[in-house]
């Protein structure tokens, strides 16, 4: 399946298709110098995968995790890209999770003031989320993706078998991105996830209800002026979680999964915790508010003393609300 997002540049293709990384040269121009960016989580083969269809091609890898997202190893990227005597005709290709797309995209967006950028999302909460839309950002100072751009990639390719290395728990951390756009967007996709006995045999109509979700929505608010901001339900306090305990104890997609919970009606909540539960999602029992909101004080989404919040009070719809900051404490405490 073929879906094309229209953006005001030029728009692009998101491929889904099983085994698609093994004709990747056929949605890719691969035919000049490209510089492939993984991390050491990643199976090799995905990359070699990417290589052997290229005309010229060398593999940079990260060390797995958030905080290869820095200064750091941006420069460090950098200083390989100009050492490698990569030029604007040339390319970058992410191969990997939201980690890695996300820092490969801004590379991408700043080397030569712009350059081609492809991704291949191998990880189930990246094929959802950070694979399209055009975000792109790194980590600064402890506060996740404050330094970024918007950059739209060239071609996206998401090949599920991909999938099949993971463990249980990344799977079922990338499905809250599935349950957070459902909840929002769709009752039926929710339903979908809900009712589902076979997750295996499932996913390819979660993933591509997930795209077209995001696709309409990155459509309609490419540079989240309005409709967009649907897309951050349950990353606000997610986020917050994440920055304050996430390293070594909670996936990125686990804290999203924990930050919809307080956004939302109590009949919304029960579906949403059950959901959290049916998938081994931790419940957040030992994570303080006080806390949390040192860092949801810092989020993007503030202006002033005012945050913009998405509020789910039906499943498969939503609203947002303009609150006080100091007003997001009594939201934590009474959904967590």
């Amino acid at each position: 399946m073929i879906l094309h997002v229209n953006t005001n540049e030029a728009g692009y293709d998101i491929v889904l298709e099983r085994n698609a990384l093994a004709s990747a040269g056929k949605y890719f121009n691969l035919d000049r110098k490209v510089i492939v960016i993984t991390d050491s989580g990643v199976p090799a083969q995905y990359a070699l995968a990417i290589k052997t269809q290229c005309k010229a091609c060398e593999i940079y890898t990260l060390p797995q995790g958030e905080q290869s997202k820095s200064i750091e190893n941006y420069t460090r990227v950098l200083s390989f890209l100009v050492k490698e005597g990569l030029t604007r005709t040339d390319c970058i290709v992410a191969v990997g999770g939201g980690v890695v797309g996300d820092f490969a995209g801004f590379v991408a967006s700043t080397y030569m003031r712009g350059i081609d950028f492809y991704n291949v999302p191998t990880t189930l909460l990246s094929q959802l989320d950070s694979s399209i839309g055009g975000k792109v950002a790194i980590d600064f100072d402890g506060v996740k993706n404050i330094v970024g751009a918007f950059y739209q990639p060239k071609c996206v390719l998401i090949d599920p078998d991909t999938l099949k290395t993971l463990d249980k728990r990344q799977i079922h951390a990338g499905l809250c991105e599935a349950i957070k756009m459902s909840a929002t967007s769709d009752k039926d996709l929710f339903e979908l996830i809900e009712n589902s006995k076979d997750l295996d045999k499932d996913i390819d109509k979660i993933i591509e209800g997930g795209l077209r979700i995001k696709k309409d929505v990155v459509e309609k608010d490419p540079k989240e002026k309005g409709l967009r901001r649907v897309l951050n339900f349950g990353h606000t306090i997610g986020h917050g979680i994440e920055s304050r305990y996430g390293l070594g104890k909670y996936l990125h997609g686990e804290c999203v999964g924990m930050g919809m919970l307080p956004m939302c009606s109590s009949e919304a909540k029960e579906r949403i915790k059950a959901l959290l539960t049916k998938y081994s999602i931790p419940l957040c029992e030992n994570v303080s508010a006080e806390e949390i909101m040192e860092y949801v004080k810092r989020d993007k989404k503030t202006t002033g003393d005012q945050i913009n919040i998405i509020y789910v009070e039906k499943i498969g719809s939503f609203e947002e609300r303009r609150i006080p900051v100091s007003q997001m404490e009594e939201y934590i405490k009474r959904g967590l």
